[in-house]
């Protein structure tokens, strides 16, 4: 089984994928690596990764005829203020309504050739803006002189796994489909996984060629024995019983 190459935007902690995957497959070791790049799904055609964990907004999916994608949890949102911004003071989420009068940093006004996410949080921490990312984003990012809470009232994100849906009457590449069974928990002898599902019809196959063996077998020694029984038939003296004398043709005076 070959290796495959991974991608995954910030916030994405697939540790525990691949540790599992390596733990069963130490023969086929992954390639993974975090993309904090616009478009990580153009790495799937550009064939820079074979599978990719990509956001996305809650309820919509970038799933085409090209691409196939799988939801996988939803994400929370926080938002990030300066330290000792009032957000400090909820107990709980902070409705996006409490916040009208402030003003918000745009994540696109920061792309990654101008520090993206980490400068924008530099810029939230003058106290320029607030700024709101999923939480796990938020973490990856955590500055001391930042605050966050979690947020609500805006649509989630949500985080799924993509990759090229096969083309005409092409199969899904068996590697890819045991890593997504890896990624959904599926236990290594789970028969929803490739590498079981094809053990099994492999398995089946040989059995019906060991069934088919036996009763080719079975059918010629059938066959054998009623030839035997006609010959032996054949040979044998029709009305008369073996050892016993011939009867006599006429009455003796």
């Amino acid at each position: 089984m070959n290796g495959l190459k991974i991608a995954y935007v910030p916030g994405v902690t697939p540790g525990k994928w691949l540790t599992r995957w390596n733990e069963r497959y130490p023969q086929s070791p992954l390639q993974a690596l975090r993309y904090d790049g616009e478009t990580i799904l153009a790495r799937l055609n550009a064939g820079h990764s074979d599978v990719v964990f990509v956001r996305f907004a809650t309820g919509s999916s970038p799933k085409t005829s090209e691409i196939h994608v799988i939801p996988l949890y939803d994400e929370s949102l926080v938002v990030c203020a300066a330290k000792d911004h009032e957000i400090e003071l909820y107990d709980g989420p902070v409705p996006f309504e409490d916040l009208s009068e402030e003003n918000f940093l745009d994540l696109a006004d920061y792309p990654e050739s101008s520090g993206g996410t980490a400068m924008a949080m530099e810029v939230c921490a003058s106290g320029a803006g607030l700024l709101v990312l999923p939480l796990a984003v938020a973490r990856l990012h955590h500055r001391k002189d930042v605050v966050h809470q979690e947020l609500s009232g805006l649509p989630s994100t949500s985080i799924g796994i993509a990759w090229l849906a096969p083309v005409g009457d092409e199969e899904d590449d068996p590697v890819i489909e045991e890593f997504i069974g890896v990624v959904r928990g599926r236990k290594e002898n789970s028969s929803r996984q490739a590498s079981v599902a094809q053990r099994q019809q492999e398995q089946a196959v040989v059995a019906r060629k060991q069934r088919q063996t036996s009763a080719g077998e079975a059918a010629k020694a059938a066959k054998t024995a009623k030839s035997k029984r006609k010959s032996a038939a054949r040979g044998a003296k029709p009305g008369a019983k073996r050892g016993a004398k011939p009867a006599s043709r006429g009455r003796k005076n």
